[in-house]
């Protein structure tokens, strides 16, 4: 058994402001995310101002709010708020999804594009490739927060978390890091240089993502209000086999030969 670091969530706290490790890895994130999307907008000689990157930005970062919000109240817990719709607005209590997140990111994209007459699947390749980043780095704040464990465990790697009880446990916060940061940020850069038509990076990305979410939800902790669907699967095994099955529509619609 590994012992669990026991990194405190906080960075600096002036007062009653905390500037904490969580909030820090999406800001790293999103930035990360903008600078490179403005790479490739000037490797490709692409007629995008800064401007425009900026109000895209917000437009996504407005969306995944949002839809990350609204993602948890629907999919984890839609029960609890019908009897609480004001704690709906209690972001401070915790409570976001991936899954509603990538929704409400994509219809604000989306929104955007058409609002500007310009090629969406083009934007999205270019912001999606991006995304990893941020994705791993939240994980690495899940893991620094001691939320989201893993399962009970008898691993030599595992560890016992603080709100986990007394039991070893896997690190899934960094096999999630390390498959959906790292590993696919890895593929999907090196395929932005490939040629592939535009919106084939998008759906690879839903159906890897999807597919490495699948796998470690074996190794996550179910969440308690939900525990396990048929038996056998988690809230987050059906969204991400969902998001594959969208991927794979995707692929086989953008390679289909142009009429």
């Amino acid at each position: 058994m590994i012992p669990y670091p026991n990194i405190s969530p906080e960075i600096i706290r002036i007062g009653p402001v905390a500037v904490r490790w969580y909030g820090m890895m999406y800001l790293i994130g999103f930035a990360a995310s903008y600078l490179l999307v403005r790479y490739q907008i000037k490797k490709k000689g692409l007629n995008f101002s800064k401007d425009f990157v900026e109000s895209l930005y917000s437009y996504l970062i407005l969306g995944l709010l949002l839809g990350a919000r609204l993602g948890y109240v629907i999919f984890y817990n839609l029960p609890y708020y019908i009897r609480h719709p004001l704690e709906v607005f209690a972001v401070w209590q915790g409570g976001m999804s991936f899954h509603g997140g990538l929704i409400g990111s994509v219809i604000a994209g989306v929104l955007f594009c058409k609002r500007l007459k310009i090629d969406a699947w083009q934007v999205s390749d270019m912001v999606i490739v991006t995304a990893p980043i941020g994705i791993g780095l939240g994980r690495l704040g899940n893991f620094i927060n001691g939320e989201l464990y893993g399962r009970v465990t008898d691993a030599p790697w595992a560890m016992i978390f603080p709100g986990g009880g007394p039991f070893p446990r896997h690190p899934s916060q960094l096999y999630e890091f390390f498959l959906e940061g790292v590993v696919l940020f890895t593929v999907l850069w090196a395929l932005k240089e490939k040629g592939l038509r535009t919106g084939m990076p998008s759906s690879i990305f839903l159906i890897l993502y999807g597919a490495f979410r699948f796998f470690v939800e074996f190794f996550r902790e179910p969440d308690v209000q939900i525990g396990y669907i048929l038996g056998v699967f988690t809230m987050g095994q059906i969204l991400s086999g969902m998001m594959m099955l969208f991927g794979f529509a995707i692929l086989f619609y953008r390679r289909r030969p142009v009429e």
